[in-house]
């Protein structure tokens, strides 16, 4: 029986960067309402980009920083009016195609030579990617930009929201286990501020403040499931050991991630807080119970930050310490919510930090849906 052993981890963030004060300002130039209301909107969208634990975020869209402040950015003009919602889908998407592949090619790159593994020897491409589409795709481009194999097998998980990466370890994994000799490249990548919304929603200003820009990238391999550590090396291979989704029943409202005509839109409820914190425990005893360990047999968490509400309810549905709950944390303020590729920063955070032991990374989606990942870090 085979597993999929990670070798290498890569990841990669646009050049330039936006600090949250200046995100907030420039924020309020895309909110215009015919109402008295327009003064006040400054300081009430400061104060909910202040909420969302967030200090930097980068962006493609950004043509330089300073110190975190922009100083230049032309793809998003001022609101005209209270009906403007500004860049069209097809001018967002037409930008998708322009800006993906780069930075998708450095995070696969950089995971690549960690693993030391020659483009040529990669079998699998998974591609992962919520916000944005095109054919051909930067999959395609990657194969060109790394030399992959003109025949190497491709597969893209599309439109599975914030936890998409946990859902293309699961494809790489049965890809490893079905084939000894099959050597992956998974890639996520997200370039979610193409999608500022428009327009005095409280909902949408609350994403807006999550939301930025990245890829990470694994490179695995087909590797006995119970392959010991050889003699005289250093404990430093990491395994996947399983995965699991759970739906939960009466939420489908809750968090939705839709194509409209200025942009993909987002919706939050507030209520996606109190789901975590009533159904997490029971399912993810569940799917722990599996591999016969409890949450306090777990060394590392690796929890996706769709915001700090949603990090403070999973914490407190299973009893998490600030020190647990510190790298999803660090990555939320320094990186922002970067959908899809934000947990392979999370676990590439506790592979600098040589975590060892079992480690679990979670993310919610559109479902409301609850994606699970067992690692052994070792």
């Amino acid at each position: 029986m085979t597993t999929l052993e990670i070798r290498g981890l890569g990841t990669a963030l646009p050049v330039h960067r936006i600090s949250q004060q200046a995100a907030s300002v420039f924020a309020a130039s895309c909110v215009k309402t015919d109402s008295d209301e327009q003064r006040n909107l400054p300081a009430l969208i400061q104060a909910l980009y202040r909420r969302a634990g967030v200090r930097q975020r980068h962006s493609v869209l950004l043509e330089s920083s300073s110190d975190g402040e922009a100083t230049a950015e032309r793809f998003y003009r001022f609101a005209a009016d209270a009906s403007d919602r500004g860049p069209s889908t097809a001018e967002r998407m037409q930008r998708y195609e322009v800006e993906a592949p780069p930075l998708a090619a450095r995070a696969a790159a950089a995971a690549l030579e960690q693993a030391g593994i020659s483009p040529a020897e990669i079998t699998h491409l998974v591609t992962v990617s919520c916000s944005g589409f095109s054919a051909p795709g930067f999959d395609l481009l990657l194969i060109e930009q790394l030399g992959l194999a003109d025949s190497v097998a491709r597969t893209h998980v599309g439109f599975m929201g914030c936890h998409g990466a946990l859902n293309g370890l699961r494809v790489a994994h049965a890809f490893a286990a079905a084939d000894p000799q099959a050597v992956i490249l998974v890639c996520a990548l997200e370039l979610c501020t193409l999608h500022h919304q428009y327009g005095w929603d409280p909902q949408k200003i609350v994403a807006n403040s999550l939301f930025a820009d990245g890829a990470a990238a694994i490179v695995g391999r087909a590797a006995p499931a119970a392959d010991p550590v050889p003699s005289g090396q250093a404990p430093d291979r990491s395994f996947v050991v399983g995965s699991a989704s759970q739906v939960i029943p009466g939420t489908r409202d809750m968090m939705t991630w839709n194509i409209r005509n200025a942009g993909f839109e987002m919706t939050l409820s507030p209520e996606v807080p109190r789901v975590i914190t009533e159904y997490l425990p029971r399912v993810l005893g569940e799917f722990l119970g599996r591999y016969g360990l409890q949450t306090t047999d777990v060394a590392a968490w690796g929890i996706h930050p769709g915001g700090p509400r949603i990090l403070a309810a999973a914490a407190e549905a299973i009893h998490l310490t600030d020190e647990q709950m510190e790298p999803s944390l660090g990555i939320l303020q320094r990186c922002g919510n970067m959908s899809s590729p934000t947990v392979l920063f999370i676990l590439q955070e506790h592979l600098r930090r040589n975590s060892r032991g079992p480690c679990v990374l979670l993310g919610f989606g559109p479902g409301l849906n609850v994606e699970m990942c067992l690692l052994r870090l070792s």
